[in-house]
């Protein structure tokens, strides 16, 4: 004779999976499931919603999952429109990461169908999910243009140093020797202002619009807790910030600035090393750098640190469209305003730099 739990646990299971739109009363079940599940990220969580619709007024659409009052799962949706790419659901919106997460293959799909229907209601040209965990049937993917780089750290500094390359090792030390010297240090209270000084200059060289400091400062409050502003200085003055998420058991270095004073000082490799080495001191134990596109600058920087690559790939439903978007700093369409861009004086980037921003989710 079954127990009265195992009755209960198989009528669960044959019970319907009701799909409804999240609200704010949801945040918490819904954070703590993204918490829970075995392939949630940062990105998934409710808040960025919140972020972006305060920063740049494009609708949250969150949907969730119920099976007998139970969350199975969730997708967060942004909906976006601009006037050089149209409308599009984008999953999630002005990150890396995203996509839909359920208990099984079974409710992602009813996940991704219910973001489609929502999207042709809305009349967007496509979806997309910066996620592949579930190769959905009719959705194109489009693997080998990003990697992931996420690192487990070892508890012993030796064995750190040996997984990095030697090269990278040797300018450690140089940069550990000047902090001996008292040349070059971190300190961890770096603040909005300070951060997005650097940044946006760092931004503007690299011929990248700046966000809007309303999205810092949404970031930050919504996110109080889960982030971290680290600051290198070079002989006491301020010369790289770092913006860094901490989630589950991982550290997120995550937007990165840096001034003339880093160059030549090793700050960047100062910077990284030391917040390595603090995360194995505070317990964590993955370092993610996150994503770069496949054999630039920023994705060879990162496997000198002996971080593998792991491709990402990301799914598109198109709608409206008849191509996926092709939106990143190697399209020829974009080169031009990038070249026009890196000469602009700062003060005119950082003033466009929002406004454009919002262009480029």
């Amino acid at each position: 004779m079954m127990h009265a739990a195992e009755i209960a646990r198989l009528e669960s299971a044959a019970a319907p999976v009701e799909i409804t739109l999240a609200t704010p009363s949801d945040a918490r079940e819904w954070d703590c499931y993204v918490e829970n599940h075995s392939g949630g990220g940062f990105f998934n969580l409710f808040g960025w919603g919140e972020i972006i619709e305060a920063a740049y007024g494009y609708a949250a659409h969150y949907l969730i999952a119920r099976r007998a009052d139970k969350i199975v799962g969730v997708v967060p949706v942004v909906d976006v429109k601009t006037p050089l790419l149209g409308r599009s659901f984008i999953s999630t919106a002005f990150t890396v990461g995203g996509g839909p997460l359920g208990d099984d293959d079974d409710i992602v799909a009813k996940l991704a169908a219910a973001v489609v229907d929502a999207g042709e209601a809305h009349g967007v040209r496509y979806v997309e999910f910066r996620s592949g965990a579930t190769m959905l049937d009719g959705w194109r993917q489009k693997t080998g243009a990003y990697a992931n780089f996420a690192m487990s750290l070892p508890a012993d500094e030796e064995d750190h140093l040996g997984l990095i390359r030697r090269r990278r090792r040797a300018e450690i030390r140089k940069a550990l020797a000047a902090e001996a010297a008292g040349q070059i240090s971190l300190r961890l209270d770096g603040d909005a202002d300070e951060f997005y000084r650097h940044y946006a200059a760092s931004l503007r060289n690299h011929g990248t619009p700046i966000f809007p400091r309303r999205f810092l400062d949404e970031l930050l409050r919504v996110f109080a807790g889960k982030t971290e502003i680290s600051v290198v200085e070079v002989n006491g003055a301020p010369a790289a910030a770092l913006l860094s998420f901490r989630f589950k058991n991982s550290y997120l270095p995550y937007y990165v600035g840096a001034s003339v004073l880093a160059r030549g000082a090793r700050a960047h490799e100062y910077h990284y090393w030391k917040l390595m080495r603090l995360c194995v001191a505070r317990g964590i134990e993955t370092f993610d750098f996150g994503r770069s596109k496949i054999d630039t600058g920023p994705y060879r920087f990162k496997k000198l640190w002996g971080a593998e690559p792991t491709p990402l790939t990301y799914q598109y439903k198109l709608i409206a469209a008849h191509d996926m978007p092709n939106i990143n700093p190697k399209n020829p369409k974009f080169e031009p305003l990038t070249k026009l861009w890196r000469r602009l004086p700062l003060p005119v980037a950082n003033a466009l730099g929002p406004l454009l921003a919002r262009n480029f989710p």
